[in-house]
């Protein structure tokens, strides 16, 4: 079977179940490390030739990920495209039987480890109200219904802009500095926040680094991400 993925997490998640089914990736598909794939460009523009001319059996695709027109164009050049949505993790495990399935594979341990790992995290007793930019200039924060933020609640916390209109709402830095939030948590994807590029703008907060892929991604990644997110946040 023939596949390319557009999204780097299930690149990861079929990479590693098996190592030769992917033909085509994107520029953003950095796990595994080398990874031998075709490279057809990025999430947002994927060459549509280059990947047609992979003649795919499968073309793995995200809702939010993948812009809808490159999609229509991949199935009207003949290509079966399989689009998931990913916003809980309950949707992540489910979603990844789905692909790993279209693509003729049984369930690989990692996915059991990782429902495992999950499922053992003690509740969270206090949930510490906490603000999630993942963008700067302009400021953009997780909103509603996303994936990181329903890591986030699994780990005692609170995103404040949870019950927004949008899902990543755009809000002057003012309004987050009043938002009554007691923590900022920083990934490094898609904006690269640092120690000196992030904190600083949130002063009396408690700011926490995270790795992105921990946070973001739904795939082996999430064997680890339980504890790395736990270990970070405490």
């Amino acid at each position: 079977m023939r596949v390319v993925s557009l999204v780097p997490s299930l690149t990861e998640a079929v990479a590693v179940t098996a190592p030769g089914l992917l033909v085509g990736v994107t520029d953003w598909c950095t796990h595994p490390a080398g990874l031998a794939a075709a490279r057809i460009g990025g999430t947002k523009n994927p060459d549509i030739a280059a990947v047609a001319a992979l003649r795919p059996d499968l073309v793995i695709a995200n809702e939010e990920e993948n812009r809808p027109a490159d999609l229509d164009a991949l199935r009207a050049a003949g290509r079966n495209v399989l689009v998931t949505e990913v916003r809980t993790l309950e949707q992540a495990f489910a979603e990844l039987g789905r692909v790993l399935a279209a693509c003729a594979l049984p369930e690989p341990g990692w996915l059991g480890e990782a429902r495992a790992a999950w499922a053992a995290l003690p509740p969270a007793l206090v949930a510490r109200p906490a603000i999630v930019p993942v963008w700067r200039k302009p400021w953009m924060v997780l909103g509603r219904d996303t994936f990181a933020g329903d890591l986030l609640a699994r780990l005692g916390v609170r995103n404040v802009y949870a019950g927004h209109a949008e899902r990543y709402p755009r809000v002057p830095q003012d309004e987050l500095n009043a938002s009554g939030a007691e923590l900022v948590v920083l990934p490094d994807e898609p904006y690269r926040f640092t120690a000196a590029d992030g904190p600083e703008a949130f002063p009396g907060l408690r700011a926490v680094l995270v790795d992105g892929r921990h946070l973001t991604w739904y795939g082996p990644s999430l064997t680890e991400a339980a504890g790395a997110l736990r270990a970070a946040l405490r």
